[in-house]
């Protein structure tokens, strides 16, 4: 349906439900998911419509609404809804996320009392949708199954096969991992699942409004374990909490919990881990999508953060798993330098020169801000065609002066430089931080690494720079 089809039936429902036309109305930024948000302002108060054609989800989450509103919990109440259209209208909570009150407040990750009082809070309102939240909801309606089961875990499990492993060419026994993640995903289902897992408990659906917290986007909740949405609060990438702070929180849960369940406190701790380590790798691979194929700049800025948490469950000895497969698939993510550096807006300029094969594609700029240079080696003449170069690079010394050999490169490399330099002039002027500089051909292995090289050795001559060279070929060749 068209934009402007789907505004005519929101504003029709606006006006069935208020009795008269809204003042003004504007679009909200879209979300990862396919929904389309729009805020109505009529007299002083403002409401929200949101359309959506998955008729699936409109019926889990407004159904969910009427539910945990009905038991006094946090959530948007539900004013209108016409299903048959897509659409319905809710209350507005405001702009104001626990992720956006905790950047302004603690943006160099030091947590304050303040933003821990808030967690605080947030896990005392889990505690309510896990246990209260169950009792009378009709989980058939929970999308796409009524339990995080085993094909659950197994769906979330191939995600991180498909848009980590696959996606940055990590190589792995297919039958061995197979495996594992069949090994890993029973190895959950041994925990107590007969509690409403909220799927997507994090900061960016928490609302603060009035001093108080209100809950969104639920609708992907389904009858699941506990460990999951607390590893999903306290663990979420992005937000990076301390380690101790972390444990803290989970002891402030723990104590919570035990005062409506029976807790054992060190299995509890043993099993959340292992949850930690499954929603560290479904968020890597939403990640993988969103940012790397989707190219979606926040999510990208959001990787090293991700990673960052896998890498202290490892060294920590933490995933007490059966899964050597699985184990060194992971370790090699660790490796892969390009998704690991963290992004500093105010950090002097760094250059990142890269080689590549078109055959597997343009790299990708894992800063999420886009842009650089990318030329076109393939005009070159081309060593590989040879027999003697073909197991070379162009770093090897018979591939240099075969490229030097012919003024065509020289020429191609001289018109490269003085389009840097235009670039580079002003990014220094004006304190930018960063620049790319991508170089492809049909192998990514003799003319790309050739010139790359080259331009480096000049940025570092004429600026004093020393700029980061990434070269693809190690990878496309399994070195």
């Amino acid at each position: 349906m068209s934009r402007p089809d789907i505004i005519k039936l929101l504003n029709e429902a606006f006006m069935n439900w208020a009795g008269k036309e809204p003042s003004s109305f504007l679009p909200l930024p879209v979300s990862g998911s396919g929904r389309q948000y729009f805020r109505f302002r009529f007299d002083k108060e403002t409401v929200i419509g949101v359309w959506s054609e998955n008729t699936a989800e409109n019926d889990a989450f407004t159904h969910f609404t009427e539910h945990f509103r009905s038991l006094g919990l946090n959530v948007p109440e539900l004013f209108y809804k016409d299903l048959k259209n897509h659409l319905y209208l809710i209350e507005d909570l405001g702009d104001e996320t626990l992720y956006s009150w905790i950047m302004k407040l603690a943006p160099g990750r030091l947590i304050s009392e303040q933003v821990k009082s808030h967690y605080q809070l947030a896990l005392k309102h889990l505690i309510r949708f896990q246990l209260d939240g169950k009792e009378g909801l009709d989980f058939s309606l929970c999308i796409p199954r009524p339990v995080f089961d085993k094909q659950s875990i197994l769906w979330d499990l191939q995600y991180f096969k498909y848009f980590v492993l696959k996606l940055f060419n990590i190589p792995f026994d297919e039958q061995k991992l197979e495996d594992d993640l069949n090994m890993m995903a029973d190895v959950l289902l041994t925990v107590e699942n007969d509690f409403f897992m909220y799927r997507d408990f994090q900061s960016r659906n928490i609302m603060i409004r009035n001093e108080d917290l209100y809950f969104i986007d639920y609708q992907g909740g389904r009858r699941g374990p506990l460990q999951y949405d607390l590893a999903s609060l306290l663990y979420e990438a992005r937000v990076n909490l301390q380690n101790d702070i972390r444990e803290e929180l989970t002891d402030f849960y723990i104590n919570q919990l035990s005062k409506h369940i029976k807790v054992d406190a060190d299995k509890f701790r043993e099993f959340l881990y292992l949850f930690v380590f499954l929603r560290v790798l479904q968020v890597l691979a939403a990640y993988g999508l969103r940012g790397y194929v989707q190219n979606k700049s926040i999510f990208l800025r959001s990787y090293p953060f991700a990673v960052d948490n896998l890498e202290w469950l490892l060294s920590r000895g933490l995933i007490k798993l059966n899964t050597p497969e699985l184990k060194h698939a992971v370790e090699k993510i660790l490796e892969i330098a390009e998704i690991r550096e963290k992004y500093d807006d105010s950090a002097p300029l760094h250059i990142y020169i890269n080689s590549f094969s078109y055959k597997y594609g343009v790299p990708k700029d894992f800063s999420g801000h886009g842009g650089g240079f990318v030329f076109d080696c393939r005009v070159l003449p081309n060593p590989g065609r040879y027999p003697e170069y073909k197991d070379m690079t162009g770093l090897d010394e018979p591939v240099i002066k075969f490229l030097e050999g012919h003024q065509e490169v020289d020429d191609f490399l001289q018109q490269v430089s003085k389009i840097v330099d235009i670039s580079l002039q002003e990014y220094l002027q004006k304190d930018k931080n960063r620049l790319t500089i991508s170089f492809g051909c049909t192998g990514g292995q003799h003319r790309s690494v050739y010139c790359a090289e080259k331009i480096a050795d000049y940025i570092k001559t004429k600026y004093n720079i020393e700029p980061i060279l990434v070269h693809g070929f190690y990878r496309n060749i399994g070195k």
